[in-house]
């Protein structure tokens, strides 16, 4: 599995769907769903926006450079770029890691594959989900490897691949624990012998998937130990299988000996740690940055009486007189009602706590402690002013939730604003 490389255009950029190509000023670039919003044309501020998420495609090249440094060059790197590229948007991460070197990428399904397919034709894309029966043959035809769990799937592929007259690279995925997709581990020896037969299929790959990796040490390796050896058992009948991958992010950080000749990090991509008991130990890395921070605006200051109920339900009454900013961020952006008087934002460089229930469009945050504040100004919502930080993991905390929900759940009405050299 040869990496290609990005086809270039004119001016050696790389190629895009017209519908993510916007003006840009300083490196700065805009998804598609801005440009619907605002118009071609249109000449983008930051000031412009209400409530935006920025992405820094710098940090996302530094963070795969330290993941290629921290597995060894031979070994090869999927990117996993599932729920619109875990919420920094598919194809303008796409095309970054494409220039930054990953080997291969991990989709949900097809529609993702084709969205990587409009951007740069050629990197092998494994489907880390089960294809349904219907999908198979474009699956077949676009050239997507497929995860396999059973004879059955891998039988229909091999009709397929026969009928159109190609070859399926496919994966066949082991359950050791997750007891999600995957061949049970007592029959995956047998089952793996029977679908290397089959015509028109090529075993490529084979890997496993941690359950907890973060969090349960014991379980990991038993989870380990079982995938090892079914590769002794299969060495020994001489059957070798060209791609064996098992790490997640939690894998690369946590299992050195699970690396393989593959890894699939998701979180790591994106500058994170993922959240966990083992991982909690863990130093903070200077070579991992956040690769996304997520921001709004203070539309209003009011002074507020002692004894006023703030926002829906009046759950929040004020203790004493208090300066409260209205923010112009809420659920519909997906910053969740359940964080109800746990959430903190940062404005001028400082928490400010959230108070009163989160309404669709706005909330409210106390900034009493907080001079000068005034309509206008940047309320962060995940990220940094000065040297005050609201990690993601916090924020997931707040909500009483993971980090992969919160970035997932930014919706789609949140422009993403692409900076660094590699923005397009």
């Amino acid at each position: 599995m040869n990496r290609p490389t990005p086809a270039p255009l004119p001016g050696g950029e790389l190629k895009m769907p017209p519908a993510t190509k916007l003006p840009s000023s300083e490196g700065l670039g805009v998804g598609s769903w801005a440009q619907s919003s605002l118009g071609k044309g249109s000449e983008l501020s930051m000031n412009q926006y209400r409530c935006w998420a920025e992405v820094d495609l710098s940090a996302l090249h530094r963070n795969l450079a330290w993941i290629r440094k921290s597995v060894g060059a031979g070994v090869k790197i999927l990117s996993v770029v599932k729920a619109d590229a875990y919420g920094h948007g598919l194809q303008q991460i796409a095309a970054a890691l494409m220039h930054g070197g990953t080997d291969v990428f991990g989709v949900a399904n097809l529609s993702e594959a084709g969205s990587i397919r409009r951007v740069g034709a050629g990197w092998p894309i494994l489907m880390l989900g089960a294809c349904l029966p219907h999908e198979i043959e474009t699956a077949v035809r676009d050239d997507v490897r497929p995860t396999i769990s059973s004879f059955g799937e891998a039988r229909l592929f091999s009709v397929a691949a026969q009928r159109l007259g190609k070859t399926v690279r496919a994966h066949m995925k082991v359950d050791t624990g997750m007891g999600r997709l995957g061949i049970a581990g007592p029959d995956a020896e047998h089952l793996l012998a029977k679908v290397s037969r089959l015509k028109g299929l090529h075993v490529e790959g084979l890997y496993t998937h941690f359950a907890s990796v973060e969090d349960n040490a014991a379980f990991s390796h038993r989870q380990q130990e079982q995938f090892r050896l079914l590769l002794k058992d299969l060495s020994q009948r001489g059957i070798h299988v060209p791609l064996v991958h098992a790490s997640n992010s939690g894998g690369v950080l946590l299992e050195r000996g699970s690396v393989f000749n593959m890894v699939r990090p998701g979180l790591l991509v994106y500058g994170i740690i993922p959240p966990g008991l083992r991982t909690q130990r863990i130093r903070p890395n200077p070579d991992l940055h956040p690769v996304l921070s997520w921001h709004c605006r203070v539309a209003l200051v009011r002074e507020i009486p002692k004894g006023t109920p703030i926002s829906y339900g009046g759950t929040f009454v004020a203790p004493r007189r208090m300066r409260v900013a209205i923010l112009t961020a809420g659920y519909g952006d997906g910053f969740m009602r359940s964080s109800n008087g746990r959430s903190v934002v940062l404005i001028c460089g400082r928490r400010c706590r959230i108070v009163g229930r989160i309404t669709m469009d706005q909330m409210i945050a106390d900034v009493s402690q907080t001079p000068g504040v005034a309509p206008g100004d940047n309320a962060t919502l995940i990220g940094r002013q000065g040297n005050a930080e609201i990690t993601v993991c916090e924020t997931a905390g707040a909500f009483g939730t993971i980090p992969w929900e919160v970035l997932t759940g930014i919706t789609y009405r949140v422009p993403r604003v692409y900076l660094g050299a590699h923005a397009s």
